[in-house]
């Protein structure tokens, strides 16, 4: 225990005399959680369209007025072309063209009937699929307000009324379903290339053969290497929990300790995936690529961004090796669902096998003399 004792007073020696591995530890992911926090979402709040308007009356200026007192809308021009409309789509300087047919108003009132074109930008599928959705809730909007004049006995008192209630984020808030995300993402960051890095730091400067010859025991070793990058990790989380709830104002609704309980089981098992990188190279540069590679596969395939059920199916079952994926559906479960352990055991428990295991392959992999 002694001998653990000194090597963690050595690693935290040399931690904190490199002062330019200080700002990455403990401020650079701090601004990296802020600024991707409100960065990295696909909600659409700002459709640029053009209004082609071939009737020009009172109510298609109704219906042009719903899409740009819309939040979500901003009108970036009008004309009689479409050509030039859609040259605007080409040159990204419109997604949406909102397209009224001639005689619109009176198709309205004679035919009880008329058409109305939704041309969008479809490059980026998913960003389509909510700009088309936000256009034609606006147009059925406008389509009840028109019923509604023209048969308001009909429609003095609606039959079905319709309350929403939101569970777990009833603002909608994007942020909110983020933080938590990016917050697993930024200490796996950390914890996976500080200690892959650490051994090799070692093996490049020679130190590495100057301890393989004293009496330290390789558990010895391995603990006093990886327990400082444990704790350092704990630190980041706990400042980006803390900052969570202060600057983004998200509380945590479940157990604050079973979420701390579970993130040291998630770190023994980044710092030994980690440590095994580091025991399949010989320089920091290879350790960053090989890092960099499996934190590539862990974070896109992770639910981070894209739900884990829109994968397809070999992809999801390739995800039952993914450690981030399970560690960010715990996070979010109890800091926004407020679930107990009854509720995360299956995640946990795979969690912690996948960590007791990583940590006994690597640390066999592992050989103290050379």
């Amino acid at each position: 225990m002694r001998t653990v004792l000194y090597i963690l007073q050595k690693e935290f020696i040399q931690i904190f005399r490199d002062k330019s591995i200080l700002p990455i530890i403990f401020l650079i992911p701090f601004i990296q959680l802020v600024v991707l926090s409100y960065t990295a979402t696909f909600e659409i709040k700002n459709v640029r369209f053009i209004l082609v308007d071939h009737d020009h009356s009172s109510e298609s200026r109704k219906l042009a007025d719903k899409f740009s007192g819309s939040a979500f809308f901003t009108e970036v021009g009008k004309t009689d072309s479409y050509r030039q409309a859609i040259q605007a789509i080409q040159k990204d300087k419109a997604d949406q063209i909102i397209i009224i047919e001639p005689d619109f108003e009176k198709n309205l009132v004679n035919e009880k009937r008329a058409k109305i074109q939704v041309v969008t930008n479809a490059i980026n599928g998913s960003a389509a699929s909510l700009m088309n959705a936000y256009a034609l809730s606006l147009i059925s909007d406008f389509n009840k307000e028109i019923m509604v004049k023209q048969f308001p006995m009909h429609f003095k008192e609606m039959p079905i009324k319709l309350n929403s209630s939101f569970w777990y984020n009833p603002e909608l808030n994007y942020v909110t379903y983020m933080v938590p995300g990016i917050l697993v993402l930024l200490v796996t960051i950390i914890g996976m290339f500080l200690s892959s890095m650490n051994i090799v730091k070692e093996k490049e400067k020679g130190t590495n053969e100057q301890l393989n010859v004293t009496p330290i025991r390789k558990l010895e070793f391995i603990a006093g290497k990886l327990i400082p990058f444990w704790i350092i990790a704990m630190i980041d989380l706990l400042i980006g929990l803390l900052l969570a709830r202060f600057w983004f104002g998200i509380m945590i609704i479940g157990n604050p300790f079973l979420l701390l309980f579970v993130a040291g089981i998630y770190l023994v098992l980044v710092l030994g995936l980690g440590l095994f990188i580091s025991t399949l190279t010989n320089t920091m540069q290879q350790a960053m690529f090989i890092s960099w590679f499996f934190l590539v596969i862990f974070i896109l395939m992770s639910g981070l961004f894209t739900p884990i059920e829109s994968m397809p199916m070999w992809a999801q079952k390739l995800d039952a090796i993914n450690p981030l994926a399970y560690f960010i559906k715990i996070n979010r479960m109890i800091m926004l669902k407020g679930s107990g352990f009854v509720d995360i055991q299956k995640d946990f428990l795979i969690l912690t096998a996948y960590a007791v295991g990583m940590i006994i392959f690597s640390t066999m992999r592992y050989r103290k003399t050379t």
